[in-house]
């Protein structure tokens, strides 16, 4: 049942969503498809088609629905339906729920949430979690949402092939928000939400095929693709975190780091590098090192370089300061990350206070390690991270 919910909730949820044209009674309808899963598929089996089951189950719900509604929903905004461009097949309706989650009219933080939501089937108190806010708080934002976008008819299609530009861009920011969440999970027991991860792989891949000459989409998906392949060996099967240097080159995933590099060759022959190139560019420069000692740190430090000239940003300059100090030493790293103490942006964040505590802990300052060590277990939510910054607590903390 955890597959078919990874696997299939947002295909079922947007071909429910292009019956009902209302998103919280298809939800709702997707929602007792996968209660009567759990009551009759122990019983009678997984059937051979589990999302056509479910899609089926779940429109039968939503015309019962309708039916005894008909006069009351006439009222009622609902989503407008229009011919949109024709999508790639079965995936036209998840591309239709993608777009209406990331439409302009609502905020950045409203397409992240929908998005997590809606198409990745996360529930409320999951996605409160990843925003690091209270579940009401999350569950009166999502409601919000959705209610503008019913109220303001926000069409459930996919864009014209004149709009598409401007608002893939939109699209691929919370995708690749979707993945960071899933990759370096901010709360939890876990270090990686995996579904999260293939939720964001997946629909990059569907937006590859509806534009599927887009270097910014080649890009993100290279960046995704070359990064996940290094999952196996991030912890170990007791669920410690290993560090880059630490982890085996010869389990991380040659065909994902392959089909990387090759996305990243195609985005970089189209047009001027993109911000997801660059940073696709920096995952296939440690993909491609043989060993840690090996890595091409000069390289890395000039690719972050571009990188902050294509998207300013206070975690880029974080990375930067990082390999420079692998590039230069310690101190230089320590110099490096300095400017950086007094940014609001990384007030909370854990990261930079772990990166100068490594700097201390090399360079044998150990009390300030220690420190920056406590610095850094105050703001870290990931349990899995928790544990290795209290161990290297421990360590600098030895008499």
């Amino acid at each position: 049942m955890a597959e078919a919910h990874r696997r299939e909730w947002a295909r079922v949820l947007a071909a429910t969503v292009r019956l009902t044209r209302d998103l919280d009674l298809a939800e709702e309808c997707v929602q007792d498809a996968y209660a009567q899963a759990l009551h009759s598929w122990p019983a009678n089996g997984v059937p051979a088609r589990p999302g056509a089951w479910l899609t089926t189950v779940a429109r039968n719900r939503a015309l019962d629905v309708l039916r005894r509604e008909s006069a009351l929903r006439r009222a009622l905004p609902l989503l407008v339906t229009e011919e949109s461009t024709p999508g790639p097949g079965e995936d036209d309706d998840r591309l239709r729920l993608i777009f209406t989650c990331c439409h302009p009219a609502l905020s950045r933080e409203a397409q992240v949430a929908l998005t997590l939501r809606l198409v990745c089937g996360l529930s409320t108190a999951e996605v409160a979690r990843a925003f690091l806010v209270p579940e009401p708080t999350m569950a009166a934002r999502v409601t919000r949402a959705k209610r503008k976008i019913s109220a303001a008819r926000i069409p459930y299609r996919v864009p014209s092939p004149e709009e598409l530009p401007e608002r893939v861009g939109a699209v691929l920011e919370v995708v690749h928000l979707v993945f960071t969440t899933g990759h370096a999970a901010p709360v939890g027991e876990r270090l990686v939400r995996q579904d999260l991860v293939d939720a964001a792989i997946g629909l990059a891949r569907v937006l590859r095929l509806l534009v599927p000459h887009d270097a910014e989409v080649a890009g993100l998906l290279a960046l995704m693709l070359l990064t996940d392949a290094r999952r196996d060996t991030r912890s170990t099967a007791a669920g410690r975190l290993l560090l880059l240097s630490e982890q085996d080159r010869s389990r991380w995933d040659t065909r994902q780091i392959r089909e990387g590099t090759d996305l990243l060759t195609t985005a970089l022959r189209r047009q001027a590098p993109t911000r997801y190139a660059v940073e696709a560019a920096i995952a296939a420069v440690h993909a491609e090192a043989p060993s840690w000692e090996a890595t091409d740190w000069p390289q890395i430090v000039a690719l972050y370089d571009v990188l902050l000239r294509l998207w300013p940003s206070p975690v880029v300059e974080l990375n930067r300061a990082v390999a420079v100090g692998l590039r230069d030493g310690p101190s230089a790293g320590l110099a490096a990350l300095e400017p950086l103490l007094d940014e609001p942006a990384l007030a909370t964040y854990a990261y930079l206070s772990a990166a100068r505590a490594d700097f201390l802990r090399r360079l044998g300052r150990l009390p300030e390690a220690a420190g920056a060590y406590t610095e850094a277990l105050a703001l870290c939510g990931n349990d899995v991270e928790r544990s290795f910054l209290a161990g290297r607590l421990a360590e600098v903390s030895r008499p």
